[in-house]
């Protein structure tokens, strides 16, 4: 099958498996047996797919099912041998120190290792690390299979539907316009798949328009390689094309290394860049902030040797402090702010919509007079059409949260997912200000919403925070954004993680903090504390040059605290970003399910660990309201220390984390839904069972087997679309 390679792509995007091109036949028997062999990692053929399946040759429909197979598990983390170091977890397993001396007596009795134990102990202490016993498995995958019970089958287990898509090539445009089209930034995850359609779909149809700069200086490199024209509007679109071409992070988040260039690409980025100064002057006051950036580029285009290009030597002339811009809208805006001339920084402000909405709170906490409070919100509402949706919809949530008491702290998360939190000093915006600009957001918000006919809703998907950036989330499986609500139901619950050391030696820890209502310690488990009355740690593994695992089991009806929050500390070795592969995730089970430490078919969530800390938060459990359990996602990373990071060195640090991250009002899928309703024919809760046999407008965690082919469907898989341009 030509382009094979963009299948799994479109599976792990959609749900949907592509249409098979191939001859008929009667595949039924293999079909079945492909739908028998998804159900053990949690999926299910829909009745679509399982009835298109039956009618192609047999051959072809279990080529197709070793595919999607392999894919899938990669999904959900079964790809890879997930051993632990006690053999019976979450039975059996000892009390710390008591498997410690363990570990001590096997060494005493090993010759080898004996005389150092023995000078180790005449100190007082032993490492751990140097006792033959510890930190290494004791068995290999195969025997703890063969003493596992087998997973018996329970109504909770997860079952994700894999749907029938179109042809692979309808799939992959398809694909293709809805990442490059997105209004809202991608994760690393979908800005590496957009590559690689981008390749693909270069000569076909093309999105209305890319308001995301990232996606657009992917596209951009394709459109380049085709000979198409670029889409660029300010200088840093050249700046991000730069970096994709050599590989770099278009984010402008990280430094580039750029490579050197072919003639015609540098003829290519130096008209770019000329023809937007061209179009725009007041746009060179945007090389301030990546002056060192455009130093290294002019390194490689060499602008001297193109004096037909004078605009485009600006730009490096800029870079080099040879040459001062006019002062940008921002740096205007402030100066006038700082003199206390409100009126005049919201005039200059009005050349820049999306500015001016991201300053508003500033804007009003400066006015002195309710003249100037009631200019800042009429300069909004003339802005408000000329500013993006996901801009007005961040502005809605920081609003929300300027009336919550939350203890006077702030937390502040960049780009990384790396989290800080510092005292909230500012004055306090005018109620009647808050109220004012509120419904000014929503009711452009609702007008630029869709009539969605017949409203179809899932309620459990009505908590989920809006995906106002890929960068606050991570890629993975069941994956929520920052903020998000789920529930927890279960009696076991079973989080993990796998890591594979690329280059050295490398230690992972997987810890669960335990916190009350008041978000002050009640314990740990960890490998200085492998049991408590609530659960069990698998055991700390060291090395991980196969791979290892590690996991805890908590039964949630014995849990005392109200808070459970997982972390992944890095020991030692290499980082997130550096081991081959490292991902987390936990499972849910009943107390009666037995089976292996990982079974792939109760797994609801697995995420890459992909941050730039030495200390993973992923999410928190906490309590809910009705006493059952949720799932609150923090997608978060500490710095840490360069080596031996522990839960107990780091849990004030984290207590604070979660309850800023706890405490905030995240705007949610039921702000959307809610204005959506107001244009609706009709609204309907769905309850898991029958959809109605008309189109819909289906919005929910999972798309429904059965829905009428016009419906227009969002999932969490393709919750983005749901945010206005």
């Amino acid at each position: 099958m030509p382009n094979q390679h963009l299948e799994p792509v479109v599976v792990r995007h959609t749900l949907r498996l592509p249409a098979c091109a191939g001859p008929s036949g009667h595949g039924a028997g293999a079909a079945r047996q492909f739908d028998a062999a998804l159900m053990s990692a949690g999926f299910k053929l829909s009745t679509e797919l399982l009835a298109h399946l039956s009618g192609l040759d047999e051959a072809l429909v279990l080529d197709t099912a070793v595919r999607t197979l392999d894919t899938v598990r990669t999904m959900v983390g079964d790809h890879v041998r997930h051993n632990v170091y006690f053999l019976d977890f979450p039975a059996n397993v000892p009390r710390t120190v008591d498997f410690w001396w363990e570990c001590v007596v096997e060494a005493l009795l090993d010759e080898a290792a004996r005389t150092d134990v023995l000078a180790q102990l005449s100190t007082g202490a032993v490492d751990l690390l140097t006792l033959p016993a510890y930190g290494r498995y004791p068995h290999t995958y195969d025997e703890l299979v063969s003493v596992s019970d087998e997973l018996v089958a329970a109504a909770g287990d997860r079952s994700t539907v894999l749907h029938l898509g179109g042809t692979l090539d309808d799939e992959t445009t398809a694909l293709y316009l809805a990442l490059a089209g997105s209004t809202t930034p991608l994760g690393e995850d979908g800005l590496r798949d957009l590559a690689t359609l981008a390749t693909h779909c270069a000569a076909g149809p093309q999105p209305e328009a890319i308001p995301v700069r990232e996606n657009r200086a992917v596209v951009n490199r394709a459109r380049l390689e085709t000979g198409a024209d670029l889409l660029l509007d300010t200088v840093t679109d050249v700046l991000r094309l730069a970096c994709a071409l050599s590989g770099g992070d278009v984010t402008l988040a990280e430094p580039t290394r750029f490579h050197s260039m072919r003639r015609p690409v540098r003829r290519a980025l130096l008209a770019g860049l000329d023809a937007v100064v061209a179009a725009a002057p007041v746009k060179l006051a945007d090389v301030a902030a990546y002056r060192e950036a455009f130093k290294r580029l002019g390194e490689r285009l060499h602008p001297h040797e193109y004096p037909q290009w004078p605009r485009a030597a600006d730009v490096f002339a800029v870079a080099r402090g040879e040459l001062r811009p006019a002062p940008s809208f921002a740096a205007r805006a402030d100066d006038l702010l700082g003199a206390g001339h409100v009126t005049e920084a919201v005039r200059v402000l009005a050349a820049a919509p999306g500015l001016m909405f991201r300053s508003l709170d500033r804007l009003v906490r400066s006015c002195a007079t309710q003249e100037e409070r009631d200019a800042v919100v009429a300069a909004a509402e003339d802005a408000l059409p000329q500013v993006s949706g996901r801009v007005l919809l961040s502005v809605r949530e920081h609003l929300n949260n300027r009336t919550r008491e939350t203890g006077n702290r702030r937390v502040f998360v960049n780009r990384f997912g790396r989290a800080t939190v510092a005292p909230d000093t500012r004055a306090p915006v005018p109620l009647a200000e808050l109220g004012r600009l509120r419904a000014l957001l929503d009711a452009e918000t609702r007008r630029r919403l869709p009539a969605p006919g017949h409203l179809l809703l899932d309620p459990d998907v009505l908590d989920v925070a809006l995906p106002l950036s890929g960068k606050a989330t991570t890629g993975g499986f069941g994956v929520l954004p920052r903020g998000s609500l789920s529930r927890v139901d279960g009696d076991l619950l079973r989080f993990f993680v796998h890591w594979k050391e690329s280059a050295r030696t490398t230690d992972f820890d997987l810890s669960g903090l335990l916190l009350d209502g008041s978000y002050r310690s009640d314990g740990w488990l960890s490998y200085t504390s492998l049991s408590l009355v609530e659960g069990e740690h698998s055991g700390d593994i060291t090395e991980a040059p196969d791979g290892a695992s590690e996991f805890i089991n908590l039964r949630l009806a014995a849990v005392s605290s109200d808070f459970i929050v997982p972390q992944v500390d890095i020991y030692s070795g290499e980082g997130f970003e550096q081991v081959e592969e490292s991902f987390f995730g936990f499972m849910l089970r009943d107390a009666e399910q037995l089976g292996k430490p990982f079974e792939a078919r109760t797994v609801r969530m697995k995420s890459e660990l992909r941050g730039p800390g030495r200390v993973a938060l992923p999410l928190v459990f906490l309590r809910a309201p009705d006493g059952g359990w949720q799932a609150k996602w923090l997608h978060l990373y500490l710095r840490g220390q360069p080596a031996a990071n522990r839960v107990e060195g780091n849990r004030v640090t984290v207590a604070a984390l979660v309850r800023g991250i706890v405490e905030r009002e995240y705007l949610t899928v039921r702000h959307l839904t809610g204005l959506m309703a107001d244009r609706a024919t009709t609204v309907t809760v769905w309850d898991g069972q029958a959809v109605p046999d008309g189109p819909v407008t289906y919005v929910g965690l999972a798309r429904p087997d059965g829905l009428h082919p016009d419906s227009a469907v969002i999932t969490q898989e393709n919750l983005r679309d749901l945010i206005p341009g």
